[in-house]
């Protein structure tokens, strides 16, 4: 009985072992790729957290997508440019508070993702 506990407690925290070491090895290699795309990238969204319905996104390069998700995964507001921007003014309809995600394409086909904090003013 006790060599099979014994068994059972080694097995387990022998996968446990290899699976922190799968994704260590996941972390590390991940944000070398995303780091060199955004790097020459200056984006500025303000105000932060965002309190009314709108907020401004400046960017050193023209974007001609803008999406914003709520944390579930829901598109709130999408907006493509004809006429790629580098200041984008984003008005919402009624945001509730919470997280969101902003999606920025740019014209030449890169994308960045940043969060931002809605809090309704009173």
């Amino acid at each position: 009985m006790k060599k099979s506990l014994l068994f059972i407690l080694f097995v387990i925290f022998s996968v446990n072992l290899l699976a922190q070491k799968d994704s260590l090895n996941i972390a590390a290699v991940s944000p070398e790729r995303s780091s060199s795309s955004k790097s020459d990238r200056n984006i500025s969204i303000y105000p932060v957290p965002v309190r009314e319905n709108h907020f401004t996104i400046q960017t050193d390069q023209e974007v001609s997508f803008v999406k914003i998700t709520n944390i579930i995964g829901q598109d709130i507001y999408r907006a493509q440019y004809n006429n790629p921007q580098t200041y984008n003014k984003i008005i919402l309809d009624n945001p509730r508070r919470g997280m969101y995600l902003v999606t920025i394409l740019f014209s030449d086909g890169t994308r960045v993702v940043k969060k931002i904090m809605i809090e309704v003013s009173e």
